[in-house]
């Protein structure tokens, strides 16, 4: 197998997009564009061997891409595909072997298809492989035009092509995959005879076939890998396929998705089997689900990790948080921020908990604030406690021991200890430390005044 170098072209501004980001930041199925390509693009080769032509808000795009280990070229000006191409050049060391040329606006584009690609060209005598496909309605797209042998004889673009052109559904996707030593050996060959001044990469394959190296076709069935994302419309529509190949992907692997149509799955989400998933859920970035797991619908999963067995039901948003084997949280509950709700621990509706940890088996059923709390294991906290960590200038923590019982409607000022086996008196501000196994009240004494409604209307 031929060693094989990836350039993958993100240069441009896509101003049909109507934004003011580039194109390939946007983002679908919980990836960024050119984060989708890159992915696929790894099957190929290492990241030392993929090169990402940046130009337009290159400064962004290569802070996305940067963190894949990728390689960078600058295309300071936009002079076409074949200009591109030039700039990669001194990026790339080795000058043999094949060369890929992708375009990071395709994020459907699989990896099995390139892997099909590279073999198809490694089996072939040809200077390039191109990928092409049939479309119903081919209007806005080069047609690839075949000579008496076979081979692909001209690329022809929409509006340069005559009536019987136009006729031709076989279109070019401009993904090829070349023979480096020729494409580097012809390349300079291109000239920008076009009204737009630009040097296109479709030119090789009447350059190539002017030196005697054919260039074939590998045609693809399933059009939608082709897709670029050009408008809003296309970038929905990339979005919904990339979520239903997610959805499809668990459903063979084992998770039950209740209407899958409604759900939204990013595609680096990873759910275990027998994982039941509700309708109109959202798992979202890197989470990891368990075995076992139920997400109700409408709940929100967004990067956290749930152990086998965990529970978040209906209308829960969880982010950047964790729950252990056996917990339930929900429904109407709200995780972030590093939040760990432990083993069979429960959160129940309209509950907050924010950076804070509850212990084994601790429960906070109703209307709940926890903020910046160590709650142990066996804990109760009642209805309406809320612990007050924000002086106006600093977080401070609380901390509440095992089997403590704090009653309803606490407001527990921070920084505080409350001891093992105590408990809080409903009603009670608490500023002081609690010792363990002590009972803590801290609300004024009740005064009851006998007949003081009918003095009062006497008074009247």
């Amino acid at each position: 197998m031929m060693n094989t170098h990836v350039v993958i072209l993100a240069a441009g501004l896509g101003t049909r997009m109507r934004s003011k980001r580039a194109k390939v930041l946007h983002r679908a199925g919980g990836l960024a564009l050119i984060e989708h390509v890159i992915a696929a693009a790894r099957a190929l080769a290492p990241p030392s061997s993929i090169v990402v032509v940046t130009g337009h808000q290159a400064e962004e795009v290569e802070k996305v891409a940067g963190p894949s280990g990728v390689r960078f070229a600058r295309q300071a000006e936009q002079k076409g595909t074949g200009h591109a191409l030039q700039c990669a050049r001194s990026a790339i060391a080795d000058e043999t072997g094949l060369l890929m040329v992708l375009y990071g606006d395709t994020p459907l584009l699989s990896a099995a298809t390139l892997l099909r690609l590279r073999d198809t060209q490694c089996a072939s005598d040809a200077a390039a492989t191109l990928i092409t496909t049939a479309l119903h309605n081919p209007a806005g797209y080069g047609r690839v035009l075949m000579d008496e042998r076979g081979n692909v004889g001209a690329i022809v673009e929409d509006k340069a092509c005559t009536p019987e052109q136009r006729s031709v559904r076989e279109i070019n996707s401009g993904i090829y995959c070349f023979r480096a030593e020729l494409l580097w050996k012809y390349l300079g060959e291109m000239q920008p005879a076009n009204p737009a001044g630009e040097y296109y990469l479709t030119d090789m394959a009447e350059i190539l076939a002017r030196h005697g190296h054919p260039l074939h076709a590998m045609h693809l069935d399933d059009s939608s890998e082709l897709l670029g994302i050009n408008t809003r419309i296309e970038l929905a529509d990339a979005d919904r396929l990339l979520r239903r190949r997610k959805a499809d992907e668990l459903m063979l692997s084992g998770v039950t998705i209740e209407r899958p149509e409604t759900v939204s799955i990013d595609v680096q989400a990873r759910v275990g089997m027998d994982t039941v998933i509700e309708p109109a859920a959202r798992i979202l970035g890197a989470s990891e689900i368990g075995d076992d797991c139920r997400i109700g619908a409408g709940a929100i999963v967004e990067n956290s990790s749930l152990a086998d067995g965990a529970i978040v039901r209906p209308y829960s948003v969880i982010a950047d948080s964790r729950l252990e084997s056996g917990a339930q949280v929900g429904p109407f509950a709200r995780l972030r921020m590093n939040a760990e709700i432990g083993p069979n621990a429960r959160v129940g509706n309209f509950v907050e908990v924010k950076k804070s940890r509850l212990g084994t088996g601790s429960k906070s059923q109703h209307l709940a604030y926890l903020g910046d709390t160590q709650i142990g294991d066996r804990v109760n906290i009642g209805a309406g406690t809320i612990t007050c960590n924000y002086d106006g200038e600093k977080k401070h923590q609380t901390k509440i021991g095992d089997g403590a019982f704090v009653g309803s409607n606490a407001t527990l000022v921070a920084p505080l200890e409350i001891g093992n086996q105590s408990y809080i008196g409903a009603g009670s501000v608490i500023t002081d430390a609690v010792p363990d196994g002590a009972l803590a009240l801290g609300r004024g004494r009740q005064v009851v005044k006998t007949d003081w409604v009918a003095k009062r209307k006497k008074r009247d």
